[in-house]
């Protein structure tokens, strides 16, 4: 039987970012508005992932994690079935999330005022942690080619003023909603080969893929670079499970592996043993769910640019993953304020900012779809109105 996403899961006063904080954050009441922002679903996690949770509760005894064989085990099955990539039980180490990870990843690999390469507009939080950490970020701007994002690696090259270390690609991206192709991935393999970058592939959105698209890790479409390629992973997005602070530091190459643990065993960090059970759980048992969520998600995204793309001026970046839809305002003419109060204010909707992505986030707005189809009618209905003198 189809697991039921329709099923209105009300969060508002649960400890939740997304909602709890919108009217803090935005200025939108989360009793009269919705909460389109931070990348996480308004889905009930899957079945044996909450049911892993009541049997600990019941066991009522929670101590530090240990035995590795059946967490490991769940991640190695999970690339290998899914994703067509044997990895190896020592490359994996274990992070409190992505986020964290980059930070290691920062503190592992360069030094204070070295150059780090993101491609933007670009997760926001790139931006932030290249900065807290004293790094140069260097911004390389994606090209917009027919609807679609392209890196522009002849630009970048150009660029290069020889400080820079490290790379960091989201892939899938967000917000764009790349699903990198074989040919570009290989090409920025050459890239940092060629200028002697470390690479740190982020792929926590590769489960969500929509028909027609497939994802490659970095570790297939170019193996030859593993002394020099991190890829990061995590269950959070695929299972809505972005509270367990759980992720993967992907490692084949010894001596890269070796300067990351340094840094995770420097930082104290140690498992979350919440966090790797529900890992556990979802990859070794979530799979069914997962596929009726993306024939949700895809039925989600499918309504929610029909209707936005009939918008005068507006347009949304065609989605070939994530639940992260980019939407373009600037077709309208107007400022990024008026388009602000216009969503926030008249439709009282809090979203992520363009901005915030880096350059080529200007006029945009990032809006999650990873919600019950009637918030998704409603956000329509809302935002319809809120631009409806432009009909």
């Amino acid at each position: 039987m189809p697991f039921d996403f329709d099923r209105p899961i009300d969060r508002r006063q649960t400890n939740c970012s997304k909602w709890d904080d919108m009217e803090s954050l935005f200025g939108v009441s989360p009793e009269t508005g919705l909460g389109m922002w931070v990348a996480d679903m308004d889905f009930a996690a899957p079945p044996a992932v909450n049911e892993t949770l009541h049997n600990l509760a019941a066991h009522g005894v929670h101590g530090y994690f240990g035995n590795y064989d059946a967490y490991h085990g769940a991640i190695q099955h999970w690339m290998r079935h899914r994703h067509s990539w044997t990895v190896e039980e020592p490359w994996i180490l274990t992070t409190h999330g992505i986020v964290h990870a980059i930070g290691a990843a920062l503190q592992a690999y360069t030094e204070p005022g070295d150059g780090v390469i993101i491609f933007t507009p670009v997760y926001h939080v790139f931006h932030t942690m290249i900065d807290a950490n004293d790094r140069r970020k260097v911004e390389s701007p994606l090209k917009e080619v027919t609807g679609r994002y392209e890196m522009d690696l002849d630009a970048l090259a150009g660029a290069l003023t020889g400080d820079e270390r490290l790379v960091i690609l989201c892939s899938p991206h967000n917000p764009g909603g790349r699903v990198w192709t074989v040919r570009e991935l290989r090409a920025l393999a050459d890239f940092c080969r060629d200028h002697d970058l470390i690479l740190i592939s982020d792929e926590i959105h590769h489960d969500l893929v929509y028909p027609g698209h497939t994802h490659t890790v970095m570790a297939n479409a170019a193996p030859d670079i593993l002394d020099r390629l991190v890829t990061l992973s995590a269950p959070s997005k695929t299972f809505n499970i972005a509270g367990a602070k759980n992720g993967q530091a992907i490692i084949p190459d010894r001596a890269l592996r070796a300067r990351m643990a340094r840094v995770l065993k420097a930082a104290g960090t140690g498992t979350n043993r919440l966090g790797a059970m529900m890992t556990t759980a979802a990859y070794a048992h979530g799979e069914d769910w997962l596929k009726d969520l993306l024939a949700y998600l895809d039925t989600n995204r499918r309504i929610f640019d029909e209707r936005i793309n009939a918008l005068p001026g507006v347009g949304s970046m065609e989605l070939e993953a994530t639940y992260l839809a980019w939407v373009d305002f600037s077709g309208t003419g107007m400022p990024p304020d008026e388009i602000l109060r216009r969503v926030e204010g008249t439709g009282r909707i809090a979203t992520n900012h363009g901005p915030s992505f880096g350059t080529g986030g200007e006029n945009r707005l990032r809006f999650n779809i990873g919600t019950q189809m009637a918030t998704i009618r409603d956000a329509l209905e809302r935002i319809e109105h809120a631009f409806s003198d432009l009909q």
